[in-house]
């Protein structure tokens, strides 16, 4: 029998596989598609999102393939400077298009023997005790312990689930493209830069010699988008259509706001655009979907693979429904900075002065980027539940260069700790250097710091919550 199902193989699905191999799941990734898509949807990668890869050793192949950006200006494109000192070894935004991030995962996906089958749509659902049975649409059954919905807004798994999806519709619509383009460059960019002032859903930018991408308000309709219907809104919006032809791919989107009431029902769970939709202000989608993979892979495999304790596979849930909803809220809040209307204007003006003092820069700018993301495991410890940066060990090593292989970790300054009976689920480093903010601390697979202290007791009363009950002998 199949592990896990997954529905989609976008970058939630593809990530969420990688993360199930490490453990051993047998995975089977279905897409309705039968070519990977080259509509360019998101643009790049956040600083936990670069963080994750360089946890799992992939940050590499992105850098590769990316270019490295300073990360102010993305709060309502309020253009601030990056606040210095953040909390994190990877200070920039990673600039690479979907398609190439899409690529890399499923390339890391197959070394890891995950299979992935294209033009394999997802029609059935069904599950008991015992497993979930999909049906395609090919008339074909396949039976698995689990699935899991990666499948988009739209996602053909919640919707066969019941799980309902409230929010609000979209009340705008944006088209977006890449396309040649016969107007100078320079005329483009004074354009731009004009009409920007005063429309900030508007964006003609450089892709590669005269090609351009490019957003612009759309007619509120749900058709197909053609050529003649960007024309027309560049007109209405720049005044010219720079002469835009040749589209390499055309899309629309809008900007409704919606999120799954529960992210499991049973043994079917739900992750990245499935269990939550919203405007792409702040850049926040993907790097959202990556983020709730890494969440949910690892309780995922514990269960499958028989240590997980009671409640663990329930918590993904608890800790990323709240994210979500906190990412919805700020994209609301962004959209409503981005009106033309004079009363959010004033506000975007009042916002931009606040954003002059460096915590609120920061501290939005730690929203966005998700490094201020903290799950909420009880106590008081100011370390728990907050992510790990790359700190640096004794020998020369670094944090994530020991977190590759996707284990728990305990980082051991007191050279007194053991993880005995946990060493199967859990590695022990006690050459731990001087970054360290207190004397030992117990890390979850992604990340996240499960206990800090300096006492055998504590480590003991949290090593089972998190990694179940300890192997005999």
């Amino acid at each position: 029998m199949i592990d896990v199902i997954i529905a989609g193989a976008g970058p939630t699905g593809l990530m969420l596989a990688c993360e199930l191999r490490l453990h051993g799941v047998r995975v089977v990734v279905l897409e309705r598609e039968e070519e990977p898509t080259r509509v360019v949807r998101a643009l790049g990668l956040h600083v936990r999102s670069i963080e994750v890869m360089d946890q799992r050793g992939l940050l590499d192949r992105f850098l590769a393939h990316g270019t490295q950006y300073p990360v102010g200006g993305f709060f309502a494109g309020i253009p601030k400077p990056s606040p210095e000192g953040l909390d994190t070894a990877h200070s920039y935004v990673l600039g690479i298009p979907q398609p190439v991030t899409d690529r890399l995962l499923a390339e890391r996906a197959a070394e890891l023997g995950a299979e992935i089958r294209r033009g394999r749509e997802v029609t059935g659902l069904e599950q008991d005790g015992d497993g979930v049975t999909v049906e395609l649409a090919d008339g074909t059954r396949l039976r698995s312990r689990y699935a899991v919905g990666c499948d988009g807004g739209r996602s053909t798994v919640r919707k066969l689930l019941g799980v309902s999806f409230p929010g609000e519709p979209a009340g705008v619509e944006t088209l977006l493209g890449e396309m040649e383009a016969t107007e100078d460059p320079a005329v483009i960019a004074s354009v731009v830069a004009d009409v920007r002032r005063a429309q900030l859903r508007f964006g003609v930018g450089p892709v590669e010699e005269g090609v351009y991408r490019v957003v612009v308000p759309a007619e509120d309709r749900t058709v197909p988008p053609t050529l003649e219907e960007v024309r027309r809104q560049l007109r209405a919006v720049a005044g010219t259509d720079f002469g835009v032809h040749s589209p390499r791919w055309l899309s629309r989107f809008g900007d409704a706001t919606r999120q799954a009431e529960r992210y499991r029902a049973g043994r079917v769970l739900l992750a990245g655009d499935a269990a939550h939709i919203h405007p792409p202000v702040g850049g926040q989608g993907l790097n959202l979907g990556i983020q709730d993979a890494f969440n949910l892979g690892w309780k995922l495999a514990a269960e499958i693979t028989g240590w997980a304790p009671e409640g663990l596979l329930d918590s993904y849930h608890a800790e990323r429904h709240p994210v979500a909803a906190d990412v919805l809220d700020n994209t609301r809040a962004q959209m409503t900075l981005m009106s033309t209307d004079p009363g959010p204007r004033s506000v975007r003006r009042l916002v931009s002065e606040l954003m002059d003092f460096e915590e609120v820069n920061r501290y939005l700018t730690e929203k966005i980027t998700a490094i201020s993301v903290r799950y909420d495991f009880g106590g008081d410890h100011e370390l728990l539940g907050r992510r790990l940066p790359d700190v640096k060990l004794g020998r020369g090593r670094r944090l994530y260069e020991l977190t590759h292989g996707g284990r728990g970790l305990l980082l051991d300054g007191t050279g007194r700790l053991s993880v005995a009976g946990w060493a199967d689920r859990v590695d022990h480093v006690t050459d731990v250097g001087g970054e360290l903010d207190a004397p030992a601390v117990l890390l979850r697979p992604d990340g996240h710091v499960a206990w800090a202290g300096g006492e055998q007791s504590g480590l003991l009363d949290h090593l089972p919550r998190w990694f179940g009950p300890a192997t005999p002998g």
